[in-house]
């Protein structure tokens, strides 16, 4: 099983295989509307319009699992994402990042890189996973860390 082999619903409600983004780096990210890491936005945008070039894909999916700061639907999460950070990257429709009903791929992303001494289980929005051009996830980022604070990281692979 890779990376590539996975699919997922866009905000549209289109069905895409993460295969079209292959030999292409992915950071992929569980989002909120309502958190007070939603400003990260602005930083993976800035991210995605400038390492986009060379390679990076933003990949981002909102979740309500956490203190329940995605509760709209999927065309207000569209709304706000375009009018409030001017998102450019994919967004995907809403997911769950743990528990029975987690969406197959981040079940697998948290098996390839377990967070702090090895729990798996995501802690709150903003966690952030870095694949490679291979495929091979190689970072994952608290929610605290700023995707600013990651472009050397990305940059390395890029």
């Amino acid at each position: 099983m890779s990376i590539y082999d996975f699919s997922a619903t866009l905000l549209d409600g289109s069905e895409v295989t993460l295969d079209q983004w292959r030999d292409k780096m992915l950071l992929i990210v569980n989002t909120a509307s309502k958190c007070g890491f939603t400003p990260q936005y602005q930083g993976l945008e800035a991210l995605y319009r400038e390492l986009g070039p060379r390679g990076l894909v933003v990949l981002g999916f909102p979740c309500n699992q956490f203190g329940h700061q995605e509760p709209g639907d999927e065309a207000e999460i569209a709304n706000f994402c375009s009018l409030t950070y001017d998102v450019s990257f994919p967004m995907f429709a809403k997911v769950d990042v743990n528990g029975d009903n987690a969406h197959p791929l981040f079940q697998w992303l948290k098996a390839q890189k377990p967070g702090l001494l090895g729990t798996e289980a995501i802690k709150w929005n903003f966690t952030k996973f870095l694949v490679d051009r291979t495929g091979e996830v190689v970072d994952r980022a608290a929610p605290t860390t700023k995707p600013e604070d990651m472009r050397a990281k990305i940059e390395k692979f890029l």
